[in-house]
């Protein structure tokens, strides 16, 4: 929600104050540097998901052999309660982290509550020219940078090699395809082609890419997700569900969607580098991961396009230990540590150089996800990127289920646009 200049005041007072005090770290008002040697605590907020955080902490905790008079307190936050725990904590200035894993959506958001650090001349900038062009410019605001880019990602077509071919189909590159494929893949298995992810508002965006549409346009404040490629888009998704071509729902996609795949109840599925691991753990793959494939995301009438993804770091405006958190941050988003969470989780690096490396350059998934990512459709990075996605969840579980048209359900996220961004018409 938008909020009025007398909170926005009062959220800057806030910072202020937090800044002064100091926040969740142990160390001095300096940030715990004495004499130049980093000490205390930095408290890290991580993210990632349940295949992934095991790897993430040993990470986070490898800093503490750097600096051994630094702790690392690493905390997993559920990525659903991530946001709105950050910003209660950073609000009220109890339990923020020095550190924040943070949705590149979420950067903008955090920074004009006043809730994080420049970067800029910090530690933490190490080396800012080896980062990905695409990737730095979701850590902007105004004119400064307020987060280091950790990871980036966007969505392609998880499949099952052994159920297409059985079906005798090609990897399908357009969502025309994908229709097809599922009637053939259904009249030979009794399988579901396609698992469609209703719940999320993010799995929209290939859809309405697809049709040439877009959210907004930035540059001229204008609202563009109620023009008619953002119908097309609610027409295609319906459709594959009308079908039978797909199975959606409207709650828990993430975990039916990944069950479904990786035990092969449906054959396809669009999903992200995140769940990689996830997948590789289930039945049909874990005796034959080659069983695995990715192919761009597919296509719809006018193009192919995915958006673009990833995390960053973040410090907190009110952390006690700036000093250890930009270092921290430095450590995370280094070269050296990009390899290895590329190399154990199949994530892709946002520094140029990590992609030179052997071990990135050979990793399969990193293949194909680079080129995709190149491909990408960047988001709007602006403070209210988050909030664009309620209004579409609202409109795509009404669509899904028929209690409105793909017309109305594109003038629903239209209207609520221009009720949340000031000067958009």
């Amino acid at each position: 929600m938008r909020r009025g200049i007398a909170a926005t005041g009062l959220i800057a007072a806030l910072a202020m104050t937090a800044a002064a005090c100091g926040g969740d770290g142990d160390g001095e008002g300096d940030g715990g540097s004495k004499g130049g040697k980093l000490s205390g605590t930095v408290t890290f907020w991580d993210t990632s998901n349940d295949a992934e955080k095991g790897a993430y902490e040993k990470l986070a905790k490898g800093f503490e052999k750097l600096h051994p008079d630094v702790k690392v307190k690493y905390v997993n936050v559920p990525f659903g309660e991530a946001n709105a725990k950050f910003k209660n904590a950073a609000g009220g200035n109890s339990g923020a982290p020095d550190v924040m894993r943070t949705e590149v959506a979420w950067t903008q958001d955090f920074a004009s509550l006043g809730y994080l650090a420049p970067l800029d001349g910090t530690a933490a900038l190490d080396k800012a020219d080896d980062y990905l062009a695409q990737a730095a410019a979701s850590t902007k605001f105004k004119g400064k940078t307020y987060a280091a880019p950790q990871t980036i990602d966007t969505l392609a077509l998880f499949y099952n090699k052994k159920m297409l071919k059985a079906a005798g189909v090609d990897v399908p590159t357009t969502f025309d395809e994908v229709k097809s494929a599922a009637k053939k893949i259904r009249s030979k298995s009794g399988k579901t082609g396609l698992y469609l992810r209703g719940d999320d508002p993010y799995y929209y965006l290939p859809y309405l890419y697809g049709e040439g549409g877009d959210l907004l346009d930035t540059k001229s404040k204008k609202v563009t997700v109620d023009d008619p490629e953002g119908a097309k888009a609610f027409s295609v998704m319906k459709d594959l569900v009308d079908s039978k071509a797909a199975v959606t729902d409207a709650s828990d996609g993430y975990n039916n969607q990944l069950n479904a795949f990786k035990d092969g109840d449906v054959a396809m599925a669009l999903d992200g580098p995140w769940s990689i691991q996830g997948a590789l753990q289930g039945k049909e793959f874990t005796s034959d991961k080659a069983n695995l494939g990715v192919a761009p995301a597919p296509a719809g009438s006018a193009r192919q396009g995915a958006p673009q993804g990833g995390w960053n770091l973040a410090a907190y405006a009110g952390s006690g230990n700036l000093d250890a958190s930009y270092a921290f941050i430095k450590y995370m988003s280094s070269a050296k540590v990009q390899q290895q969470t590329t190399e154990q989780l199949s994530l892709l690096p946002t520094r140029t150089s990590v992609y030179d490396v052997k071990s990135v350059k050979d990793n399969q998934m990193v293949q194909f996800f680079k080129p995709a990512v190149e491909k990408s459709v960047q988001r709007p990075w602006i403070p209210e990127a988050n909030a664009l996605f309620e209004p579409i969840r609202l409109q795509l579980e009404k669509v899904l289920s028929g209690k409105a048209s793909p017309e109305k359900g594109a003038q629903g996220i239209g209207d609520a646009y221009r009720k949340l961004l000031k000067g958009y018409k």
